[in-house]
């Protein structure tokens, strides 16, 4: 068993880099409430050129950018369509419906995605006063649930012509924006034109300790602010927070392409141990889903036996589990996590 723990349970187990750490140090900072915080404003001033949006937002949460994003664009009894697994549906604590009341149609696409077919054939009639009004349609890039699927941009495009036809905005939860640009070579800001509002967050692959910002029109920024405010999440000397994130930007972005190395090859590793089913050539990016298929292991089973030989993965069921790669990971981890799982499911059961 090696000593060092080698954590694959979330990118969001990342820790800040000792540049990032010197970054944070030195911020110069302000009241951010009064928009004097220079480096929160800098952050602002990246992303909305990152994305060619009008106006951001900095917060301390992804979270916290989608549940703005739809208190700003609906309305108590209004409908959001997305994916049935989509992150604001499975892991915001059922947020969408106890701040803003609304309810979901949940689409069954391939790994996490839709189309525009199906946004036409979920949007209710507007005239009929039995049923929710179709209000916003909501996209995750990449799909975490998906496997790390990556949201082609001609298809984003599609659904977002869908839902104009319908005249619903479309939000895309972009906590993994970054991944997609790298994995794909498309531009942030044309994935990002499609969509009225989006955010990315920096404690992924980005590997800062806090902060997500979220981008869109003028207009629906100055509302954000104001939700922002009602949810507690107004902050003042933030830029000890932006600079990780403005750091993050400017050194962490490109070696993104790192972590997706790294999960082909540990999705190769795994794809070669009996008892695991996972088709390597569905990772794109830096999420490997798989199957534990051995008889008498159970995914809680194996993520408890992992942790002994101090490696984190995470069971999202009794037969899945999820392992992500980041810039705490490197290559050689890969192969001692690797070594790890031929350990452990060599053993008699």
């Amino acid at each position: 068993m090696q000593n060092r723990f080698i954590d694959l349970y979330s990118d969001t187990k990342t820790r800040p880099t000792p540049g990032m750490r010197k970054a944070i140090a030195e911020a110069e900072v302000g009241d951010e409430q009064k928009f004097e915080d220079p480096t929160v404003n800098r952050l602002r001033e990246r992303v909305c050129a990152l994305l060619d949006k009008e106006d951001a937002v900095f917060l301390p949460s992804g979270t916290m950018c989608n549940q703005i994003a739809i208190r700003v664009h609906c309305r108590p009894g209004e409908e959001i369509i997305c994916d049935r697994q989509a992150h604001i549906i499975t892991s915001e604590g059922g947020g969408p419906g106890a701040n803003s009341g609304v309810v979901f149609h949940p689409l069954d696409g391939p790994r996490g995605t839709f189309t525009g077919a199906m946004v036409d054939a979920a949007v209710k009639d507007p005239d009929n006063r039995y049923a929710p009004r179709s209000r916003l349609v909501e996209i995750e890039q990449t799909s975490n649930r998906g496997g790390g699927a990556v949201w082609p941009l001609a298809a984003i495009e599609n659904v977002a012509a869908a839902a104009r036809r319908h005249d619903l905005k479309l939000h895309m939860d972009g906590a993994r924006l970054p991944n997609a640009c790298v994995a794909s070579g498309v531009a942030a800001a044309k994935f990002a034109a499609p969509c009225d509002t989006l955010w990315i967050d920096f404690t992924k692959g980005l590997g800062a300790p806090v902060g997500a910002i979220l981008a869109g029109p003028k207009d629906f920024i100055r509302e954000a602010w104001r939700v922002k405010q009602q949810f507690g999440g107004s902050m003042r000397q933030s830029g000890i927070i932006a600079a990780g994130a403005v750091y993050a930007l400017d050194n962490h972005w490109d070696r993104l392409a790192e972590d997706h190395a790294n999960a082909r090859r540990l999705a190769d590793g795994l794809a070669d141990i009996k008892g695991l089913e996972l088709d390597p050539r569905s990772i794109e990016t830096n999420i490997v889903y798989f199957t534990v298929a051995r008889p008498g292991w159970t995914a809680p089973k194996l993520m408890q036996a992992m942790k002994a030989e101090n490696v984190g993965i995470g069971a999202f069921s009794q037969t899945m589990i999820r392992v992500v790669t980041h810039l705490d990971v490197t290559r050689e981890d890969i192969d001692e996590a690797l070594a790890a799982f031929r350990r452990i499911l060599r053993q008699d059961v």
